[in-house]
């Protein structure tokens, strides 16, 4: 039966069968994929090179196996156009020149439904940049997907509940920005039209498709659906997660978590089963920060922490947060009305993407969030003296430029003296720079988190210090504004471990892993304890980028994860 799960190589199955009983698909999925980690490099080159060419002579010549052909055929391969193969052999030809090896690609794709060809000629492309190391590592990432896509169609047991996240995802990422949607960019900041559009849709998915039985959109752009307990008095269990997104960035960033509880939602109330608590979901109107200089602006709501100074903060084209929330048709007088009281909730959860690729590299679907990173964030100037580039001299020079070059260094070189900590300069701009003028000026951002508040500060301490020492000696003067601060949070170990059990409860190991990014989690852990669960991203887990991804085996094993999670605390409190 498990023939032909991996090309030409029944040995893997074969050797994972030794550690049976497995309580689940996906410890069998593990199983086979720890048998080929075992086995070394060259039993990995030689499952990567058992695979054939995407649109090549065995495909041509009918020689493939069922499962290829099924698969090249359901991605379109076989009615390519001549443009396109002959596209596709030159980029097989590049590829084979470069690695030594065939390109391999799960071209079925996250959905299972197939990737488009235009799909699968951009990703050759893309990973005909990578280093060696790195292509090998992914030929066999995706090789273990083509397995578990095989897997589920020889068991019939397609990820359904991961396949409705995923179109819920899909659906909703159709959304974006003036001026991104023209470019297929997907960009959804607070409270314009495709903000808004967002709101209305999910709105509309919690009342119509999933049974909640309240659902309103709160007075900062909260989308709170809420499914009663047996007991409508009972407390709540809170989760959720925000539906905005960074200028460009990927369809899952924080819709995960909103999707994933909503599927469970959606099962509970076509079985009309009622848990003895009630089970708040919350779809979170901004986290990202990127309209207004204030973030969390939708779970800062819920904690009493919205700032109504912000309400006069202006966006790039000048239109205040007053404005646009006036606009939204949203009333200013309720949003102190939002803080909830948290000796009516269980807790706060939250599944997000991991949104690095940690996941990804260790080949797991989930991970368990022991805590979230501090975090600090600057915007800084360093002010010099504009001059004419060629009269000048070296030694004369006010470069604003340099100065922040060296701190750029020296930010990298501290960010790296202490484990989890990370720096980043992520923006740097000259003003009306020139290609002949010494820049006067130049704004750059600074952003440093750590698993601990005092890690997070020293190295900011010392960050701060470099720069007035280099700004001394190159005789030049700078401007900081602190724009956020966020404490660590980290995870309430009775939370945590109910994570733990419904993850081992699925068969799958147990990893535990702190969060570099921060999330909405962070905000509700000031009021209430708090707990994350991650899920697996491709393409090495890059977020805040269109690459983002997971696919819908690994969604549909958060949502198992989050039904066991509250099957379990429903057991507790009966």
């Amino acid at each position: 039966m498990l023939d032909g799960l991996y090309e030409h190589s029944p040995w893997i199955a074969e050797r994972a069968l030794a550690h049976r009983p497995f309580r689940s698909l996906a410890q069998l999925k593990h199983a086979m994929a720890q048998v080929l980690e075992q086995a070394g490099r060259d039993a990995k080159l030689a499952l990567i090179r058992a695979h054939p060419e995407l649109a090549g002579k065995a495909m041509v010549a009918k020689a493939l196996t069922a499962e290829s052909t099924n698969e090249q055929s359901k991605a379109g391969l076989t009615d390519c156009t001549l443009e396109e193969f002959a596209k596709i052999q030159q980029l097989n030809a590049a590829y084979n020149a470069k690695f030594g090896f065939p390109f391999v690609l799960a071209v079925r794709g996250p959905r299972g439904t197939g990737l488009t060809r235009a799909q699968i000629i951009s990703t050759f492309e893309r990973r005909l940049e990578n280093h060696p190391d790195f292509e090998l590592a992914e030929c066999i990432r995706n090789i273990h997907r083509i397995a578990e896509i095989r897997l589920e169609d020889k068991f019939g047991a397609p990820p359904d509940l991961g396949n409705q996240v995923w179109d819920w995802a899909e659906r909703l990422s159709t959304n974006s920005d003036p001026g991104y949607a023209e470019r297929g960019e997907l960009t959804v900041t607070y409270l314009t039209d495709a903000h808004r559009a967002c709101a209305q849709r999910i709105s509309h998915w919690m009342r119509e498709d999933c049974g909640f039985d309240e659902v309103a959109i709160d007075a900062v752009g909260n989308v709170v659906g809420v499914y009663h307990g047996s007991d409508p008095a009972a407390k709540r269990l809170l989760t959720g997660s925000h539906y905005d997104t960074v200028r460009n960035g990927g369809k899952y960033d924080g819709r995960l978590g909103i999707f994933v509880p909503m599927a469970c939602v959606r099962e509970l109330s076509r079985a009309k089963r009622r848990l003895p608590f009630g089970f708040e979901v919350v779809g979170f109107a901004e986290e990202e920060g990127q309209r207004y200089k204030a973030v969390f602006l939708g779970s800062g709501a819920l904690t009493g922490q919205f700032d109504l100074s912000w309400l006069d903060q202006k966006d790039a084209d000048g239109v205040t947060m007053r404005s646009a929330i006036e606009h939204a048709g949203l009333c200013i007088d309720d949003i102190p009305k939002l803080k909830r009281d948290a000796s009516r909730y269980l807790g706060f959860v939250e599944v997000h993407i991991e949104q690095g690729p940690v996941l990804n590299e260790i080949d797991l679907p989930l991970g368990i969030v022991t805590s979230i990173n501090g975090s600090v964030r600057y915007v800084c100037e360093i002010i010099g003296m504009a001059s004419h580039a060629g009269t000048t001299p070296m030694d004369r020079r006010r470069d604003a430029a340099a100065a922040a070059a060296e701190l750029v260094l020296y930010v990298e070189k501290r960010g790296g003296t202490v484990p989890h900590l990370v720096a980043t300069v992520g923006m740097l701009e000259v003003p009306n720079g020139s290609m002949n003028v010494v820049p006067g000026r130049c704004k750059f951002s600074l952003d440093i988190r750590a698993t601990t508040n005092e890690i997070r500060d020293a190295c900011v301490s010392d960050v701060c210090a470099e720069l007035q020492r280099i700004c001394e000696r190159r005789g030049l003067h700078f401007k900081l504004e602190e724009t956020v601060r966020a404490a660590a949070a980290p995870s309430a170990p009775a939370w945590q471990q109910r994570w733990e059990r419904a993850v081992d409860a699925l068969g799958v190991p147990v990893h535990r892993m702190p969060s570099g990014a921060g999330h909405d989690a962070m905000k509700l852990h000031e009021v209430m304890p708090q707990a994350m669960l991650f899920v697996r991203g491709e393409n090495a887990g890059i977020s805040h980028n269109p690459l983002e991804s997971t696919t819908s085996a690994d969604m549909q094993l958060a949502v198992e994860a989050f039904q066991l999670l509250l099957d379990n605390l429903a057991a507790e409190k009966t």
